[in-house]
């Protein structure tokens, strides 16, 4: 009996991997999504952004960062460079449909257990059956919206439709100083707001190259923009330990002994939690909130459940961008051939490597700049 294997998750892991699978001649799986394909990026504020550009460079060993396969580019099919997330869920669509990707959309995946040595599914549709799981879930689901007593009165970011619906002329705090925070706070200070960002870290002290651990230059660029307009503002080395509310007045409580009061909600910029929380059990944990697990990106606890996506990481080396977490798909898709020796396609696998999209060798996974 041939293995199957599932994909929990179609959105920019997910489809990659489903892609891999099939040009490495498996036919065996199935791919499993709550909602859509590329229904998180659908969810974005309709202001924002990719961060990373996409631009046409296969051919001279520049694959478009925001490729999830070695023979397409966001870039060419949609002709931007700063891809909205209505655009980047339309070039998922358009995987799905070329590579003729095995997916049921509207399946939620409520609890995973081991039964006989297979893994069982449980789902709003009834029960799967398979031989590996590949958990692809993301995180942008997942907001971390109780960071602190009394969050439940701010505003993640992560339900903002756009930031244009909001007033205009008024003064809004934004909790939090890394990519989604700045991104809130450049788009309300261009529609001529006064906005006041609290970051617990010293955001312009920041030396740090990769963009997984400071901002990215998009971002910067778009900063100093902003701060040219002097209604931008910055507390940093600060964290909010709490937030109460009054009537119409909301009171937010600094690890400086200080307090700010404002009349509009204020805004969470906090990130977000693993997708793998969902089945917590089945992995450890490391104290980053990341699950912990081996070389082959699988779960510590459980053999033939992998991770894909923005929550892998070893060590020092995070893969919270496309660029970065597309290189382990290959090491995955390896794992899984060489288990259940299947056959496949050799060449696939030098492709994938030749066009960075193959990382074995996470030593390498330090960014530095000389200047």
């Amino acid at each position: 009996m041939n293995p199957f294997f599932i994909i929990v998750g179609a959105g920019s892991a997910g489809i990659g991997m489903g892609i891999l699978l099939k040009q490495l001649g498996i036919e065996n799986f199935g791919i499993l999504e709550r909602d859509c394909i590329g229904s998180s990026f659908r969810q974005w504020p309709k202001e924002m952004r990719f961060i990373t550009p996409s631009f046409v460079g296969q051919g001279f060993g520049a694959l478009d960062l925001n490729a999830v396969s070695p023979t397409t580019s966001p870039a060419y099919t949609l002709q931007k460079e700063r891809l909205s997330g209505e655009d980047y869920a339309l070039y998922l669509d358009l995987l799905a449909e070329h590579f003729d990707l095995p997916i049921r959309e509207g399946v939620n995946v409520e609890h995973v257990f081991l039964e006989n040595g297979r893994f069982q599914l449980e789902t709003n549709e009834g029960k799967y059956g398979c031989d590996a799981i590949i958990w692809a879930t993301g995180e942008y689901q997942f907001p971390n919206t109780r960071p602190f007593p009394g969050a439940e009165y701010a505003l993640h970011n992560r339900y903002v439709d756009s930031w244009r619906k909001f007033k205009k002329d008024c003064h809004y705090i934004i909790i939090g100083g890394y990519e989604s925070g700045i991104d809130a706070a450049v788009n309300l200070v261009s529609l001529g707001n006064e906005v006041t960002v609290i970051s617990k870290h010293q955001l312009f002290a920041q030396k740090e190259a990769d963009p997984s651990v400071s901002l990215a230059p998009y971002t910067w660029e778009r900063l100093r923009e902003a701060q040219k307009t002097k209604r931008l503002h910055f507390i940093e080395g600060v964290e909010v330990e709490k937030i109460e509310k009054q009537k119409s007045t909301y009171t937010l409580f600094l690890s400086n002994n200080k307090q700010l009061h404002t009349k509009q909600q204020p805004i969470l910029a906090t990130g977000f939690r693993s997708g793998a929380e969902q089945i917590y059990s089945l992995f450890e944990w490391g104290e980053n909130g990341k699950p912990k697990l081996n070389v082959n990106d699988e779960s510590t606890l459980v053999n033939n459940l992998f991770l894909i996506g923005p929550s892998v990481a070893h060590e020092k080396a995070i893969f919270c961008f496309i660029y970065k977490f597309r290189q382990r798909f290959a090491v995955v898709a390896k794992q899984l051939v060489d288990r259940f020796q299947l056959p496949h396609d050799e060449e696939v696998f030098r492709y994938y490597e030749k066009n960075q999209m193959y990382l074995t060798d996470l030593s390498c996974c330090e960014v530095k700049c000389e200047c």
